[in-house]
């Protein structure tokens, strides 16, 4: 089975990691990837498991030869099955494969409130909702928040459909015990707490809400540091140093930028923060739960569905509800902190695993190849 991916971009991402994944868990598919801008990290990571990855370096000037450029390589590799990832790869994606004959078409949804998003991106969508009913097959959501949301914005009820991310653990596992080092890199005690967050600066991530809850929490927990790593955080983003430094308490914050090693930043944690206002199925926080790191999060997207619990979840854009939670947490003893992570370890563990989610994959490729045939 020849399987296309279309997506938005390669650099580190929700999306983009999980499209690695699930190539790496079907190994006997032929997989092709196109990117409709530009390369990224995770381009480099599927070349070198021997995928075939190309990049359009699409832009608003190039928009009609990229998009040529897009039907003519679907025409050229003739897949069994196209998956596209998220909105303008669906939009794109999907007239560029229906023109080239191609009907597996299954589109990708990924986020659930896109009001944060720009005005173009939701025109894409809103055209996305319109021709839903004529161009894919099915619409896979990452979440049962995005399947609700997206069945609200007018999307063909009939063919949504959720499977949720998965995680491999295993992989995850191999860092365990790497964040000590990079704790002691950065200059912190064996009594530091760390409280982390991980993701790229953007609006949907809320990180000012990260950093109002972090400065409501410094002045009554002295021993506490404030860990902020993914793409845009770090100090030369200037609307995010004067946030910081409103709080009263910058030199508790510790900004890293993007990495190469989440799994080892997310080691170097104690408590693991989902600040977002909108999110579709939280990549981040299941991976910190696999990590063994007790979490509180915001009510965004899956959140609460994935850690089983509303106990540590809080309503989004409030600040203060998250720092009082978070002391909540703080204040109970090492050793129940301890075990809240390893039960939300095995949480991941027994149902989120990535050879489920694989699968079902695999049979909605499956089931799409054999009703043509």
């Amino acid at each position: 089975m020849k399987v296309l991916h279309i997506i938005t971009g390669l650099d580190t991402g929700g999306a983009e990691l999980m499209l690695y994944r699930l190539t790496q868990e079907l190994p006997g598919v032929q997989h092709f990837v196109i990117s409709l801008t530009s390369m990224g990290s995770v381009a480099d990571r599927l070349a070198k498991a021997g995928i075939s990855v190309r990049a359009l370096n699409l832009s608003p000037v190039n928009l009609v030869r990229s998009f040529f450029r897009l039907y003519s390589s679907c025409r050229a590799i003739n897949p069994d099955v196209v998956q596209t990832w998220m909105v303008h790869s669906d939009l794109l994606g999907g007239l560029a494969v229906r023109l080239a004959g191609v009907r597996s078409l299954v589109w990708g949804v990924r986020t659930t409130d896109y009001s944060v998003e720009s005005h173009s991106t939701r025109l894409v969508r809103w055209l996305c909702a319109r021709l839903s009913r004529v161009l894919p097959a099915r619409i896979v959501c990452a979440a049962h928040a995005s399947l609700l949301n997206s069945q609200a914005a007018g999307y063909a009820a009939a063919k949504l459909m959720v499977i949720p991310n998965g995680f491999d653990v295993a992989r995850l596992s191999e860092s365990l015990g790497a964040g000590e080092p990079m704790r002691q890199t950065l200059g912190l005690n064996r009594d530091a707490c760390v409280v982390g967050c991980l993701g790229r600066y953007n609006p949907a991530k809320d990180h000012a809400n990260f950093v109002t809850a972090a400065g409501l929490l410094a002045d009554r927990f002295p021993h506490v540091r404030f860990l902020m790593v993914g793409r845009g955080l770090d100090k030369a983003n200037q609307a995010l140093m004067q946030h910081i430094e409103s709080t009263g308490f910058p030199e508790r914050f510790i900004l890293l930028g993007e990495r190469s090693d989440p799994a080892v930043c997310l080691n170097a944690m104690d408590v693991f923060v989902l600040s977002s206002c909108t999110e579709g199925f939280p990549n981040v926080l299941g991976e910190a739960m696999a990590m063994g790191l007790p979490c509180v999060s915001t009510d965004a997207g899956d959140a609460a569905m994935l850690m089983g619990s509303r106990e540590w979840v809080v309503p989004v854009r409030d600040s203060k509800a998250l720092a009082d939670r978070l002391a909540q947490l703080l204040a109970l003893p090492l050793e129940v902190r301890q075990q809240m992570g390893a039960q939300a370890r095995q949480r991941v563990v027994e149902q989120f695993s990535m050879s489920a989610t694989a699968d079902q994959f695999m049979n909605l490729y499956t089931s799409l190849v054999t009703a043509k045939s």
